[in-house]
């Protein structure tokens, strides 16, 4: 199955640079493309529980803002298995999502420190909201046309373009 997979993603890659789960790719310390498909998951899946367990301590916005932070960022870090770090980080500071990126970074640290240094339950929730919003906004820049589409649709509704 795995290899059915490595095949089908190596060969969409019309550039003829490095696959996606390329052997030769500098990958996570040269992990084979099914242990980073096992990271990836695991990466995934841990990022996923720690946002569900966050919605468990909801009204204590202090757990929540931390554990649903790190669920975020570990969600977000988990396609570093698939691609490496540095393709992620490439990826990520493209100039066709650098402000996305920065709004979304930059979200994460003021909701860690509106939870752990200010300790203001309306601030973290606030900031929070705003850093699923800049989750969503940064996820749509790698769907061809979707940031287009939202904007547009946001124009039409509320007569507000984003």
């Amino acid at each position: 199955m795995w290899a059915k997979l490595n095949q089908s993603m190596l060969e969409g890659n019309e550039e003829g640079g490095e696959g996606f789960l390329d052997e030769e790719s500098d990958g996570f310390c040269a992990l084979s493309a099914t242990q980073r498909m096992y990271g990836f998951a695991a990466c995934l899946l841990a990022g996923l529980v720690c946002m569900f367990l966050s919605l468990i301590v909801f009204a204590k916005p202090i757990k929540f803002a931390v554990l649903f932070t790190f669920g975020n960022l570990l969600a977000v870090g988990s396609t570093a298995f698939l691609f490496g770090p540095g393709q992620q980080m490439r990826m990520m500071f493209d100039s066709v999502r650098v402000y996305a990126t920065a709004i979304y970074l930059g979200c994460v640290v003021i909701a860690l420190i509106c939870a752990l240094l200010i300790h203001s339950k309306i601030l973290t929730i606030i900031a929070i909201i705003c850093e699923v919003c800049a989750l969503i906004w940064y996820s749509l820049s790698y769907i061809p046309f979707a940031r287009r589409i939202v904007s547009d649709l946001m124009f039409r509704l509320f007569d507000t373009e984003l």
